[in-house]
Formats: structure tokens, sequence, C-alpha cells
């Protein structure tokens, strides 16, 4: 099994060691870039988009990584942290993408009634996996904190997505 599938699997299994590690490995970007690629291409296939819908799919997926993460370490480090918490967007960028392995289950949405159950499950999955990224990735002793970091980020994300969409209608 390779370096990276096992990580996969150890972030899916929502390991905070596994998080604490690709905090810590500045070389893993490739690899956490490769997780997000890998989950929007499993959503891509099981949502049965065509080739260029799976690439549009795909670089918005990666520039919402891009953001979220640094939404979360604006949130993280100046709004919410603890006293211990010490990060930088590089952290949260690794943490992050590993916390979307879990999306790779989405690829099962491409048999006939596993679409909507996979997608569903997958979105669970990757909420949980983003809480303990970002609990791992701040330090904080708290989940409760992680998931109240995980909460403003999503709402800001939302808000803003939908005024950059509202704008480019």
């Amino acid at each position: 099994m390779s370096a990276l599938t096992d990580r996969m699997l150890r972030a899916a299994r929502l390991e905070p060691q596994l998080y604490e590690e690709v905090e810590a490995d500045t070389t893993a970007m490739r690899d956490a870039l490769t997780v997000v690629v890998l989950s929007s291409l499993a959503a891509g296939i099981g949502g049965g988009g065509g080739f260029s819908s799976v690439v549009m799919g795909t670089v918005v997926s990666i520039g919402g990584w891009y953001v979220w993460a640094y939404l979360t370490y604006l949130i993280g480090t100046r709004i919410l942290p603890e006293p211990q918490t010490q990060a930088d967007h590089g952290e949260l960028l690794r943490t992050l993408g590993f916390a979307n392995a879990p999306g790779v289950i989405r690829a099962l949405g491409i048999i006939p009634g596993l679409r909507a159950l996979s997608f569903v499950v997958a979105a669970f999955w990757m909420l949980a996996a983003t809480v303990v990224a970002v609990r791992q990735a701040l330090d904080y002793t708290s989940t409760l904190r992680a998931v109240g970091v995980c909460a403003i980020g999503w709402a800001i994300y939302i808000a803003v997505m939908t005024l950059l969409l509202g704008i480019s209608s």
C-alpha cells in the first residue's frame, strides 16, 4: 500500500495522529492537493457529470479548499484561539486536504440507487474529518471549539459564495 493511500485511510478513520503528522509534514502539500483532486473526481464520477463538469468541479474544489483553509486559519487563530494555538495557512491546507479523503466514496454514486446515499454519507464523514483536522491543526483541547470554527467559517464561506454567484449571474 502506498504512503498516500495509507494516509488517506487513516484520515478517513479520523485518526488524530494522522492529522498531527500532516500538519507537521511540510512536504505533504502535494499529497493534500492530490486528496482534494481525488475526492472531487469521485464526486464528478458519482454525480454522473460530463467531462467538462468534472474538470470545472475539480477546479472549484481546489479553490474552495484554499479559501476554506484560509478562513479556518483566520477564525481559529484570531477569533477563537486557545492559549496554545499556533498554526499557519499551510498547516490548515494540509490537514483540511486530507479531511477530504472520505469523499472518494462518492464514486459509488455511479451505481444506480447509491448516488444520494454516497453523497450524504460522504458529506457527514468529511464534516467529522474536518472537525478533527481543525482541532489538531489549531492545537485545540476542545472539540466544541473546532466545531465552532467550522460553523463560523462555513457560514462566511456560504455567504461569500452566494454573493459571488449572484454577481456573476
